[in-house]
């Protein structure tokens, strides 16, 4: 595994960890508790994504034994689910009662999966998901008591916020190593959450000019806004610039990767909101 750290000179005795797992990387951020300065942010990369999360929680443990980080004593801990097993139903059509229901039309579920859900205010909707129930075992037996949410939850309140009062049509796109999240807001209405898996830069094109094309954007007019891990530089952007001309990176509220050796400033977003 490969680690990229940034941190902070400031010290801090009460200090919340927030963690982001998924099955091609590993995250977490520490914070003051009181000012909410970020003091640190440790990113794992894994060489070859694992597929199950069986094999991601043997290389969490491998990183909680060996990262003095994430050793000490924290007043709060938050786990964030990266994962493609989330479906957003608005609060008319959902009852607590038939959350299986709500996954089967596009994911396989098992009778032993445990499924939750996360409320979205900025939609009036709840987000049913299947979280990585061993990992939540894993922290309750390092940290006892703990908050969890799936990322999309997060990415699409934040997004909402940003985009709900456009009057354009946006595409953001969160990019990590093997994956991305696309959500899209037709002038200023949430339209669509989705998450694919890439493995060329044409995969990775053609998932954007497929939802273009489907929800009848036209490239011409439409802004595209990234963030994760990517960069002008990358082929997947110089690929999607063929087509799109209004593409923008979604701007920080920090700026602690603002002269980063290893980050991106767009990058980790969620986690270091």
């Amino acid at each position: 595994m490969q680690k990229l750290t940034q941190s902070s000179s400031t010290a801090s005795q009460n200090k919340n960890l927030s963690i982001q797992f998924s099955l091609d990387g590993f995250s977490f951020c520490i914070k003051d508790d009181e000012s909410k300065e970020i003091l640190q942010l440790s990113e794992y990369v894994f060489e070859t994504a694992v597929n199950t999360p069986f094999l991601l929680l043997e290389k969490v443990k491998t990183i909680f034994e060996t990262d003095e980080a994430l050793q000490g004593s924290f007043k709060s801990v938050r786990a964030i689910h990266q994962n493609n097993l989330a479906s957003q139903i608005p609060k008319a059509y959902f009852d607590e009662n038939n959350l299986k229901s709500y996954l089967n039309y596009n994911i396989k579920t098992l009778s032993s999966d445990y499924i939750t859900y996360d409320e979205l205010p900025s939609l009036n909707a709840n987000n049913v998901y299947i979280p990585y129930v061993n990992i939540n075992n894993f922290l309750f037996k390092n940290f006892g008591e703990f908050t969890y949410e799936h990322h999309s939850t997060l990415l699409i309140n934040e997004l909402t916020q940003q985009f709900n009062n456009s009057t354009e049509d946006v595409i953001t796109v969160n990019v990590a190593y093997n994956t991305i999240e696309m959500v899209v807001f037709k002038k200023g209405v949430f339209h669509l959450y989705n998450s694919f898996t890439f493995k060329t830069k044409e995969d990775f094109l053609y998932y954007i000019l497929f939802t273009s094309e489907q929800l009848n954007l036209k490239l011409e007019e439409l802004i595209l806004v990234f963030l994760g891990n990517i960069t002008t530089e990358f082929s997947i952007y110089k690929a999607v610039e063929d087509y799109i001309k209004n593409i923008r990176f979604l701007e920080p509220n920090h700026d602690f990767l603002e002269k980063s050796e290893y980050f991106f400033p767009h990058s980790n977003y969620i986690l270091l909101s």
